[in-house]
């Protein structure tokens, strides 16, 4: 096994009209997966999703389903959880039809509560999905908490796999660029991904951490508010997170998480260069 790479939504330079063109093209770029964005509502039809999952299978392009971003876990109010449960399920539906079997959710905001009382929420919260899900026949769908970017927001990399270690159904989204962004920059390098992983490993076991689900782009960040926006490789301001570092990690570590590029417009391309630069540091193991 080893990590698979592809980009999160339709790139700009992205040359047909239609999503189900996009397996056949990402197969020519030596991809090998597509994380279909979900994040402002579950709008795409059973007609087009069946036929995005069919040409994904025919190329062996690895489907994951991005949903809605204003799911809110950390809202304990009944009618939220209610109307939460009701985007998370028709995020599985799509998925489904995709042939996806990872949902990532974001964790949440807040709203105005100590992080000590929006993860209790959300604790109490995610099992209430879980159990919809199930009900629904969509328990094989693993939901992928999100680590985020803006301080503010509930989802560090603790929080997150706090949420995880309640149930197997649960893997966590690794964004490397938001945890570099609410960081304030303090996560990158050998030492932070060597930590981050090894962290990863001892909260979840090594099967489990081992094939994680991940975001990354480099990501500017302002100093009181954390993530500001993507970047893009191109970008030649400093932006991080460094790729090489954690490339080497999953390379000597052999494990085969699923790697979703988030770059501002570039993310093909950029997901490209991510896949070089760790089959480099796979060769680099075995020689």
């Amino acid at each position: 096994m080893s990590a698979i790479f592809g980009p999160g939504g339709i790139p700009d330079n992205f040359p047909y009209k239609s999503a189900e063109d996009m397996p056949k093209w990402l197969r020519e770029q030596d991809l090998d997966c597509l994380e279909y964005e979900c994040g402002r509502g579950v709008r795409v039809s059973e007609k087009a999703a069946k036929a995005l999952g069919a040409a994904a299978e025919a190329e062996g392009i690895v489907m994951s389903l991005h949903a809605p971003y204003f799911i809110n876990p950390a809202n304990p109010e009944p009618e939220a959880i209610s109307k939460n449960t009701g985007y998370v399920l028709a995020s599985c539906q799509a998925a489904r039809w995709m042939g996806a079997n990872r949902v990532v959710i974001h964790t949440g905001s807040l709203m105005g509560r100590s992080r000590a009382e929006a993860i209790d929420i959300a604790c109490q919260v995610f099992p209430v999905y879980l159990k919809a899900a199930e009900d629904e026949g969509y328990g094989d769908i693993l939901l992928c908490p999100e680590t985020m970017g803006k301080i503010n927001q509930l989802g560090d990399l603790d929080e997150v796999l706090r949420l995880c270690s309640l149930s197997d159904r649960l893997l966590p989204t690794i964004d490397f660029g938001h945890l570099y962004a609410r960081t304030l920059g303090a996560d990158d390098g050998q030492e932070a991904m060597e930590r981050i992983l090894d962290r990863m490993e001892a909260e979840l076991g090594a099967d489990r951490a081992s094939r994680f689900h991940s975001h990354f782009s480099h990501v500017e960040y302002t100093q009181k508010g954390g993530e500001k926006r993507h970047r893009t490789f191109a970008d030649s301001d400093g932006f991080g997170p460094d790729w090489a570092p954690l490339a080497a990690a999953i390379a000597r570590r052999g494990w085969s998480p699923m790697f979703i590029c988030e770059s501002d417009g570039t993310q093909a391309e950029d997901a490209a260069a991510m896949k070089a630069v760790y089959l480099r540091a796979v060769v680099a193991q075995t020689t």
